[in-house]
């Protein structure tokens, strides 16, 4: 960037933000990165969005658009055996740390990743890519809708971006505390910093804001540069549902759905009567409901795209037993029976389930169909075992016309 001018109004105060407090702060270590995040994993992705993987992630072109301290590059890098991936930001200095994760866990002999320093805005001769991942990074532009119709032509037809925004109404104290330390003359800096954390410490412990954030954000902000994003950030702007969708609409994108849906399930919060009512609304007014009533909720993740996919539903047994699957690399535990799902829940499996999984692994090199793995078992079995394992993650499917 140096020479040019910035392309967003907000470039030059974030980059020296993010300069001073590289973000995230998750510790560098040597090997792979703990634990997953399926959202990360384009095969897992593709099954929740479109109902199928791709028939492999190799040269699959993915592109981390805010990478920072290379947290999520990381994972793109592990998950995705095998793909060209592009990270940029706009801060030298967390492009520093991230560099030095990436070749501390290994992460460039799982995939091709370019690390660079440039604005997700200055991107135009750089797609298409099948997969944009840009998390926690729009709402901090001064034109956030810029950098959503920056993004837009960069996707591959059919292609999947994966955002993650900030809400209003659960961030309702960590605005309030970041308006009164703009008062109090607290700037983005070492000395902001501690006046940050006195004031939340000199609250009264019976203090709404300070309750909050002890209960709720606590542990999330024990790292400085953590702490600074949430509460001293000089850029940032949240939505409600009805603001997000129209963002979405005007960069001419569908939504396709929340990445963590169980926030949503209605019912976390309601049941009997209410909750038959509920489900009879159409899934938008699902969603509004679940807004007012849960004021828990302080972002927005979610995937879009520039079609409306509409996700094969495996309900024809025939295709099913033609279907090639895979087991999900998001599953923490493997090889057993008492697993961790995607979303870090416990999974146990059924003997059957179990004994499908371990049929595939045993083949995984030919990638069989459902219908030629070697069990003992007839078609019927077969299709309801896999669509248990397909309903909850553990697996996905490509279509045989389309794997090698």
């Amino acid at each position: 960037m140096t020479g040019r001018p910035p392309s967003d109004g907000a470039t030059p105060v974030v980059s020296a933000f993010y300069d001073r407090f590289p973000y995230p702060g998750d510790p560098v270590q040597d090997g792979s990165p703990p634990g997953y995040n399926w959202r990360w994993s384009i095969e897992d992705v593709h099954s929740f969005c479109r109902g199928e993987r791709p028939p492999s992630t190799k040269g699959l072109r993915i592109l981390d658009a805010g990478c920072g301290t290379g947290v999520s590059t990381d994972y793109l890098a592990h998950l995705n055996p095998g793909a060209e991936i592009l990270a940029v930001d706009i801060s030298p200095g967390a492009l520093a740390v991230a560099r030095e994760r990436l070749e501390r866990s290994g992460a460039h002999q799982q995939a091709h990743v370019r690390l660079q320093e440039r604005s997700l805005l200055d991107l135009a001769a750089e797609g298409p890519f099948e997969h944009i991942n840009s998390v926690g990074v729009l709402h901090h532009l001064a034109d956030p809708l810029a950098g959503l119709q920056a993004l837009a032509p960069l996707l591959a037809a059919g292609g999947i971006l994966h955002l993650f925004l900030y809400a209003d109404a659960g961030r309702w104290e960590i605005h309030r505390i970041q308006r009164a330390l703009s008062l109090l003359g607290a700037g983005g800096d070492a000395a902001g910093l501690r006046l940050g954390r006195a004031l939340l410490a000199e609250l009264p412990e019976e203090n709404r804001l300070r309750l909050r954030h002890e209960q709720r954000w606590g542990i999330d902000t024990a790292p400085d540069p953590n702490f600074a994003d949430m509460y001293l950030h000089p850029q940032e702007t949240s939505y409600d549902l009805h603001r997000l969708w129209d963002f979405l609409s005007a960069a001419g994108l569908c939504f396709l759905g929340f990445s963590n849906p169980e926030q949503w399930d209605l019912a976390k919060v309601l049941q009997g009567e209410l909750l038959h009512k509920a489900q009879r609304l159409p899934q938008r007014e699902r969603w509004l409901l679940m807004e007012a009533l849960d004021p828990e909720i302080s972002h927005f993740e979610f995937f879009v795209s520039n079609q409306d996919l509409s996700p094969l539903e495996w309900s024809d047994d025939a295709s099913l037993l033609l279907a090639k699957p895979r087991r999900s690399r998001c599953l923490w535990g493997w090889p057993g029976k008492r697993l961790l799902d995607r979303n870090m829940a416990p999974l146990d499996l059924s003997d059957d389930q179990l004994a499908l999984l371990q049929a595939m692994e045993g083949n995984a090199g030919e990638c069989l169909s459902l219908s030629d793995l070697p069990l003992d078992w007839n078609p019927d079995r077969r299709c309801v075992v896999v669509r248990q394992l397909l309903a909850c993650g553990a697996l996905s499917l490509a279509r045989e016309s389309e794997t090698t």
